[in-house]
């Protein structure tokens, strides 16, 4: 049998989890060629996700980093244009055959293995991308605003007392809604993110805490840091602002809803359609957006969106877009009646369903993230780990773990009375300086799981033990025993698994 396609089905471990850098080496140029092309076959065929996925990411590597680079293959060649076509147009199936038959018509070379190696690449986060945004769709309460088509079949309305004005009033009352950022004591070496937490939910575990900010010796209050603001206007637009952006626009059309291109506003928007306000199934029906606001507010009436993040610098780490994400979800699911209360908590299925919708607003509005980012909607210091898919699970059949994890908020026994306030006692948050784009980071903790580095295996094995040493020192309150194992995480398997997740400002510190 075929090595590669051995190692993806296998059920044992063992087998499953060899390095595909081993098992190249082990092959001629020739056989590996050889063992592609039927790999190319078998992920056509497979219905596995995760068997997919990780084939697709073993023909880019192999045609990178081996068949490319091997003495035997000519420097130089010609790549056919029509494939580059639809390598730029994002067609990347139809670039593989253009390549393919290329290959078996003129033979091999460095470039053409190239192309075939850069379209590989990209077509597996285009499949894992496809499958977030299925499962998304498929969450129960989330289902009806992929099949709502028409604006008389819109099943939402704002809630009656935003509509009750008060006497001697001009405006109609104002609801607010503020949410914590998260921070993270460990992420078991980036395990939130999508896929990984899907293919391997044993392994996907996070410490995650809500924060308030504030500046020392500056702020008496130290406030929740997220703030969005919602009302009823009597003019049929829907009027988005953002503060700390010094940004607003009167949005008239759903077209203008949907283009995240054309001013600053794009999480704004992707909150709006993720909350179900304005669903997704609307994009480029061309329904006008007043008559829409006149079924859902009254006619010739609007909303009035408003958001506003306290001095964050950006680049924080803190998962502000989510978490602003999940603020802006939550207040206007409370403003549409779609939660049981119009103020105060929510209950565990509400956060749940407003972490879905966070994870639509990411994917819709391009800003990227895991499922741990969201955690600032859950109060306090919580365990939050993957879970495995079983029958009604919209995940069952395709991946062994589903895409929403559990989030257990620390209580009782779990953790030391006195350990919040010990946290906040020893805990300096400094800056970093500069921010960076997480998303390379994030598709290279991607390859390198799927492909089974050995050191990257054995750290992602380590951050384990650390996950479990971390949820010992919050039970017992020790900080000194926090920080080490932070400390371990950070020199250890954060740095293994990728090398480049640390800066020369943070080394000097």
């Amino acid at each position: 049998m075929n090595i590669l396609i051995e190692t993806i089905t296998a059920t044992d471990p063992t087998k499953r989890d060899r390095s595909f850098y081993e098992l190249a080496k082990s092959l001629s140029a020739k056989e590996l060629l050889k063992h592609l092309r039927e790999l190319d076959d078998f992920r056509k065929a497979t219905p596995s996700l995760y068997d997919k996925v990780r084939a697709i990411l073993f023909l880019y590597a192999g045609f990178r980093f081996f068949l490319q680079e091997a003495p035997a293959t000519p420097a130089v060649g010609k790549i056919p244009y029509a494939g580059f076509e639809d390598l730029l147009g994002r067609r990347f199936e139809h670039a593989i055959s253009t390549f393919l038959a290329e290959l078996d018509a003129h033979g091999p070379n460095a470039m053409l293995f190239s192309a075939l190696a850069d379209s590989y690449h990209q077509l597996s986060f285009q499949t894992l991308a496809n499958q977030v945004r299925k499962s998304v769709r498929s969450t129960k309460g989330n289902q009806w605003m992929f099949r709502v088509g028409h604006q008389d079949e819109h099943p939402i309305r704002i809630h009656k007392a935003l509509l009750h004005r008060p006497e001697s009033s001009l405006f109609y009352p104002v609801l607010h809604e503020h949410t914590a950022v998260r921070m993270d004591l460990t992420h078991s070496g980036w395990s939130d993110i999508f896929f990984l937490g899907m293919d391997y939910p044993e392994g996907a575990r996070v410490v995650n805490l809500s924060i308030d900010l504030g500046v020392f010796g500056r702020d008496k209050d130290i406030r929740p840091p997220l703030h969005a603001y919602v009302r009823v206007i009597a003019e049929p637009v829907l009027r988005l602002t953002s503060i700390d952006l010094n940004t607003t626009k009167d949005v008239t059309d759903l077209a203008d809803l949907f283009n995240f291109g054309n001013d600053y506003l794009s999480l704004v928007k992707a909150g709006v359609i993720a909350s179900g306000l304005i669903p997704p199934s609307f994009e480029g029906t061309g329904q006008s957006l007043p008559q829409l606001l006149a079924r859902i507010v009254a006619p010739g009436m609007g909303i009035e969106l408003v958001t506003k993040v306290n001095d964050i610098p950006k680049g924080s780490r803190f998962a502000v877009s989510t978490n602003l994400l999940g603020c802006i979800i939550s207040l206007l699911m409370r403003a549409t009646g779609q939660t049981k209360n119009l103020t105060g908590g929510l209950d565990e299925n509400e956060r749940r369903l407003v972490a879905s919708r966070a994870i639509l607003g990411e994917w819709i509005g391009g800003s990227g993230g895991g499922w741990q980012d969201s955690g600032g909607v859950w109060p306090g210091i919580k365990a939050i780990q993957g879970t495995f898919a079983q029958a009604g699970d919209p995940e069952f059949g395709i991946s062994r773990g589903t895409l929403l994890p559990r989030h257990r908020v620390l209580s009782g026994e779990d953790i030391h009375p006195e350990m919040g306030e010990r946290i906040r006692n020893s805990l300096v948050l400094l800056h970093g300086g500069m921010a960076s784009n997480v998303g390379p980071i994030l598709e290279m903790v991607s390859e390198k799981y799927l492909l089974r580095g050995e050191k990257e295996w054995a750290a992602r094995q380590f951050t384990n033990q650390v996950f479990d040493n971390i949820l010992g020192a919050l039970k017992e309150g020790d900080v000194p025993k926090l920080a080490a194992n932070t400390a371990r995480n950070w020199e250890y398997p954060i740095k293994t698994i990728i090398p480049w997740a640390s800066t020369f400002f943070t080394e000097e510190i």
